[in-house]
């Protein structure tokens, strides 16, 4: 494979499974757990304002993942979701130490990094963003 294929493809697996992660996980939160559940879940973890927080973050990490994997406004997302999951290392997390086994904080960090890598290069050329605003991200520009 040439260069610009490899890096589409890498482009695009990274963007999917980032966005299918973070949808996953947003699904669960209205369907496995319920909102209700997660506003004690988040409560009981120490999150701030945990009844407004709840719903926002189930909205951003299915919403934006959908947008994630689609390939649309790829940039700004990304950093929300980025933000999304550096609150829950530095909420929830950190005091775990690393191993998610034992409520750490390792899962969050990847998914911070790979959403902070989606943001810096952005969608690639299989995205809606590329259909719509002819941006693939390989210019590095603030948001979009």
């Amino acid at each position: 494979m040439n260069q610009p294929t490899l890096t589409t493809t890498a482009r695009t697996i990274l963007r999917i499974v980032t966005g299918f992660l973070f949808a996953a996980h947003g699904w669960q939160k209205f369907n496995e757990w319920t909102i209700a559940g997660t506003q004690a879940a988040f409560a009981q973890m120490g999150v701030p304002a945990a009844n407004l927080i709840a719903p926002v973050i189930a909205t951003l990490e299915l919403v934006g993942g959908v947008a994630l994997i689609l390939g649309v406004l790829t940039r700004v997302f990304a950093v929300l979701l980025a933000v999304d999951m550096l609150g829950a290392l530095f909420l929830v997390h950190a005091a775990a130490g690393i191993f998610a086994a034992t409520g750490g904080y390792e899962l969050v960090l990847m998914l911070a990094a790979a959403a902070v890598a989606v943001a810096l290069v952005g969608a690639g050329k299989l995205s809606v963003d590329k259909a719509l605003f002819g941006r693939t991200g390989s210019k590095l520009s603030v948001l979009v």
